[in-house]
């Protein structure tokens, strides 16, 4: 399975693009249940899975386990990312696949407005020292477990065309701007909540301004996530903010950017 002409022209526009069906519905259903068996022992143990809305945490036992891993390598989505990255220049195995699971928020409770941010950008709360960035991976790739039919239900969130924006402030303000925190820029358009069902797969580009959307649904949102890299994504390092497709050929192929 490759992406067309057209859904590669719309992932340089708006940094993803969504391929329905893309996972077979065996594959997904036995990732469903790996997830909620490993949910029910944790609960059994008392733990408050209503603190855990990004979920990731709660079912860690499972990252890179087998059926999660499967998802990616045992199905188009090798072959899908490939048709941007070109052939043999995606890093292979996939690194990390997790579960992502995002829970519904307190019953009555009016959600927030998404907010975004960009990955490997340290503030200190999250795991990296505060003022450190690093560009560690070329596109995200996040699978849907279960349908997504509305916002506001842990949608995979996007500002559509932010890598554009980022990319040109980052090329007029210099990259070590970044040491000074996460730059909130005004961006082309508002947040999009990525409806699905599941089985879909999005790939993002790896600059996109994103997040998951809060979850006011009445279900939990089960997907999985996997941040993908180009074979030369450790040389390129950060010189991939300012030539954001570089790792890219068959997207310049498409768009003539050569």
């Amino acid at each position: 399975m490759k992406l067309t002409t057209e859904q590669i022209r719309e992932f340089y526009h708006r940094g993803y693009v969504k391929i329905p069906g893309a996972i077979s519905k065996s594959m997904v259903d036995t990732a469903r249940q790996a997830i909620n068996y490993s949910i029910g022992t944790l609960s059994s143990k008392g733990l408050n899975l209503a603190k855990h809305h990004g979920g990731g945490e709660v079912v860690s036992n499972l990252n890179s386990s087998p059926m999660i891993k499967d998802l990616y390598h045992k199905s188009p989505v090798i072959s899908l990312t490939e048709s941007l990255l070109g052939d043999g220049n995606l890093k292979v195995p996939i690194g990390r696949t997790t579960p992502a699971s995002r829970f519904p928020n307190v019953l009555g409770k009016a959600p927030p407005e998404p907010t975004g941010h960009i990955d490997n950008m340290g503030n200190g709360r999250n795991g990296k020292p505060k003022g450190s960035y690093h560009r560690g991976f070329t596109c995200f790739g996040i699978i849907y477990l279960a349908d997504v039919p509305e916002p506001y239900s842990g949608n995979f969130t996007v500002w559509p065309g932010s890598h554009h924006v980022y990319e040109d402030y980052l090329n007029k303000m210099g990259i070590k701007i970044l040491s000074n925190g996460q730059p909130r820029i005004d961006q082309p358009e508002p947040p999009h909540m990525i409806t699905g069902q599941a089985g879909d797969l999005i790939l993002a580009h790896f600059l996109v301004y994103h997040c998951a959307s809060p979850n006011a649904s009445p279900n939990i949102r089960y997907a999985t996530i996997a941040r993908m890299s180009h074979v030369d994504c450790a040389k390129n390092g950060n010189d991939c903010f300012t030539d954001i497709w570089r790792e890219f050929p068959c997207v310049r192929d498409v768009m003539g950017l050569d």
